[in-house]
Formats: structure tokens, C-alpha cells, sequence
């Protein structure tokens, strides 16, 4: 039998496959772990801007409760995108983007009920 193929090698195919598979996987977790990051950084942008704003509301603080939750937001590489007083409690909502997917979230602060 002439036609007769031996499998030498073919480990060395599955071998490379599975390294292969391993690595998109790899990859895939390692970019759901730093979105999940980037999630819980947005979180406490927002409480920090938050926490800010209804400081500057009341007095605590000196500066514009909006403009102070703009700059801790920054300073936190987040966008305000909304600011809302009504009267000491402070509403705002931060966003970043992990690529082309944004992450947003809300918060308020301010004196106790």
C-alpha cells in the first residue's frame, strides 16, 4: 500500500490548536477583567463627584457643586455627563469608555433624610 499515511506530526498540530484556544481565551478574560475595573473606577468617580458636589451645595466646600463634580471626575479619567441639585442633595452621573463601549453610572449624596 503506496497510499499508506503515517500521522507524524499531527501533535504537533493539536499541540499548536490548543495553545492557540488557550490564548484567545487568555485574552478574552484578561478584557473582562479590565472592563470589570474600569466599571467599579466609573462607581466611585461617581460617588467621589457626588460626594463633591452636595459638599460644595451645602457650604462645606468652597466652588460650584457641578463644576467641583466636573473636575473629580476628570481627575477620576471620567466624564460628568449630568449634574442635578435639588437643594443639598447632589445627583450625577459619570461615564468612560472601555473602547467602543461606554460605561456609565449615577450617584447622590448629600445630608441624611
Amino acid at each position: 500500500m503506496s497510499g499508506v499515511r503515517d500521522d507524524s506530526g499531527a501533535g504537533t498540530v493539536l499541540a499548536v490548536a490548543i495553545v492557540g484556544a488557550t490564548a484567545i481565551v487568555l485574552v478574552a478574560v484578561l478584557a473582562l477583567g479590565a472592563a470589570s475595573v474600569l466599571r467599579q473606577r466609573v462607581i466611585g468617580a461617581a460617588d467621589a463627584a457626588a460626594l463633591a458636589a452636595a459638599d460644595a451645595a451645602s457650604g462645606a466646600t468652597a466652588g460650584v457643586p457641578c463644576g467641583l463634580a466636573e473636575r473629580v471626575a476628570a481627575a477620576n479619567r471620567a466624564a460628568l455627563t449630568r449634574c442635578v441639585l435639588d437643594g443639598l442633595v447632589a445627583t450625577v452621573t459619570v461615564t468612560a469608555s472601555f473602547g467602543p463601549v461606554p460605561f456609565s453610572a449615577g450617584s447622590t449624596a448629600g445630608p441624611p433624610p
